[in-house]
């Protein structure tokens, strides 16, 4: 018998299992398929970065790109040059194709009073939304009103 568990994950050389996120949170970008969790693992491997999250947004030409949330360490400044280290970073880590669109930096994620991440309230957000719907199970719903106000605009030059 079978049991789907609701996760996505692939074999590497060594004939090791890598979880890399949930089935749903698969996207396709120019013919790629993989999930957003393996672009928010990139984007915290890289040494100034705390916390990140990654949802789909529409793309004219590639039918899907990426808007990445990006919370870094305190003392780190949240500058372009830091922006372009990110860039190169999902690059070197999945490959070109898998840039984020978009990096915005956030002082703090929506998550639940658990410490779960509120991805749809990002999605909302990132798709230019400004309903997104409830908040009362989040720890800091201020979180939300600091994020629509941040909101970047245009793509983020890579």
């Amino acid at each position: 018998k079978a049991y789907l568990t609701g996760d996505i994950a692939r074999i590497d050389k060594d004939g090791y299992f890598w979880v890399m996120g949930r089935i749903d949170d698969v996207i396709k970008i120019s013919g790629h398929r993989f999930g957003t969790a393996e672009v928010e693992s990139a984007l915290t491997a890289h040494p100034a970065v705390a916390e990140a999250a990654v949802v789909p947004i529409p793309h004219p030409i590639k039918g899907q790109g990426l808007y990445a949330f990006v919370t870094v360490d305190k003392g780190i400044q949240q500058t372009l040059h830091l922006k372009k280290a990110l860039f190169h970073q999902v690059a070197k880590e999945i490959g070109s194709f898998a840039k984020p669109e978009v990096i915005q930096f956030a002082d703090a994620l929506p998550n639940t009073r658990s410490g779960k991440i509120m991805l749809r309230i990002l999605k909302a957000i990132a798709e230019g939304s400004k309903e997104v719907g409830d908040t009362t199970t989040l720890a800091d719903p201020s979180v939300v009103t600091l994020l629509l106000k941040q909101r970047v605009l245009e793509k983020t030059p890579s």
